[in-house]
């Protein structure tokens, strides 16, 4: 979250094809700050999901750009789980300090201590996260929320507008959902409704990297190779913490991991990795041919649609 300048066009180093990846990044931003300013002037409470994930972390420092010299007009919301990766919790705190951002935190433990919501017994919290939202979004009257979804990730977001209107309840109605052409965006809702908007719904995962490392974008550094305690289950390496696990007859070994995606660690896993550096990590998802949701998240793999599903209920 460093250079806020207007993005130069790095060496190309020979590569005949590094002036047109450059351009795409160009692009990319450009719609995104558009979709900012758009939201800016349409709706009157927006709000941004921000969890100090990648992808969370690059949405901010678009609207950071979008409105710079001037403070994001937005705050900040987490949607916590109680169950976060303690680097990426010091991360989301570090940011929101150094940008003077005010921080709006739904704690899905407060849901549980007051019988709104129960424990599963999976151990699972981020199926729990829809109702704070919810309650969250209805209580402080967000009429936008941003997030940073992209449609590389999973199916059920690949059919997601820009805009994407959700009910009275929050949830999401595929048959609802409005035309896009020619980037006009059509926020109108009635009250009580909300929109979602997801301005990296074009980016992908590759694009998200090589962005990072244009413009030099500090991020947890669990998205980075190092040594960590971690257990075998599902192909998946999960770690040890508040959320329980290893089972009986899962060994904990000490290996050389990274992050692709962060989230609940009951269900984020690890993979092995040697990728210490941005230009490393980016190598090494240009040849893979699995999403980091798929590759990464037990959640998703609960059933074919279950992102859709939570997505109904009113996820993201």
């Amino acid at each position: 979250m460093t250079t806020l300048e207007p993005a130069t066009t790095l060496p190309s180093g020979g590569d005949p094809q590094a002036p047109l990846a450059t351009d795409n990044l160009a692009a990319l931003e450009s719609e995104a700050i558009h979709i900012f300013r758009e939201v800016a002037g349409e709706f009157d409470r927006p709000v941004i999901l921000f969890s100090g994930g990648k992808d969370s972390t690059l949405l901010l420092h678009l609207a950071i750009k979008a409105f710079w010299p001037a403070p994001v007009p937005f705050p900040l919301l987490h949607v916590d789980t109680g169950h976060n990766f303690d680097e990426v919790i010091e991360f989301r705190d570090r940011v929101v300090e150094r940008h003077g951002l005010r921080l709006v935190v739904a704690k899905v433990q407060d849901w549980i201590d007051d019988g709104r919501l129960e424990e599963r017994a999976d151990g699972m919290r981020n199926p729990l996260q829809t109702t704070p939202l919810l309650d969250t979004i209805s209580e402080n009257k967000f009429d936008a929320v941003f997030g940073g979804g992209r449609r590389d990730e999973e199916r059920a977001r690949a059919k997601e507008r820009i805009f994407s209107l959700r009910n009275s309840f929050g949830q999401w109605e595929p048959r609802r959902q409005r035309p896009e052409l020619w980037n006009l965006y059509n926020g109108r809702h009635r009250p009580g409704e909300q929109v979602r908007v997801f301005p990296l719904s074009n980016w992908t995962e590759a694009d998200v990297w090589n962005y990072i490392a244009r413009e030099k974008v500090d991020l947890p550094s669990i998205y980075y190779a190092h040594q960590r305690e971690v257990y075998l289950r599902d192909g998946m390496w999960l770690a040890e913490g508040p959320w329980g696990g290893p089972r009986p007859g899962e060994e904990v070994r000490e290996r050389t991991v990274r992050y692709r995606t962060v989230g609940d660690g009951s269900c984020t896993g690890a993979i092995e990795s040697t990728a210490t550096t941005v230009e490393d990590v980016i190598a090494e998802v240009s040849a893979s041919r699995l999403t980091e949701r798929g590759a990464t998240r037990a959640d998703d793999r609960m059933s074919e649609a279950a992102m859709e599903d939570r997505k109904r209920e009113g996820y993201f």
